[in-house]
């Protein structure tokens, strides 16, 4: 998850894209040139040992004028953790 924030941070759609499940990859990424990422939180972590398949993390992502808050669901593919899809609560001020 922190490798993924940091790739949105850099704007680095190749590791995004390689780091995104083949079932739910989009075709590109689209940056919106205005966003400034300020800080990443991790709040909460399920399942995603070397003992499981699948798992989620809940973030709270800054940025300059509000956050993301996000939960993610993520898939081991070919032994990687991937990410599948998230529920987003977008837009909140502090």
């Amino acid at each position: 998850m922190r490798s993924r924030y940091s790739a949105f941070v850099k704007r680095d759609e190749p590791y995004l894209l390689r780091t995104w499940h083949p079932r739910t990859r989009p075709a590109q990424v689209v940056f919106d040139p205005g966003m400034r990422w300020t800080g990443l939180e991790i709040l909460e972590t399920g399942d995603g040992t070397a003992f499981h398949t699948t798992g989620t993390v809940t973030f709270r992502a800054s940025y300059r004028g509000g956050f993301l808050r996000e939960r993610s669901r993520f898939e081991r593919v070919d032994g990687a953790w991937v990410y599948v899809d998230g529920d987003i609560d977008e837009g909140g001020q502090g």
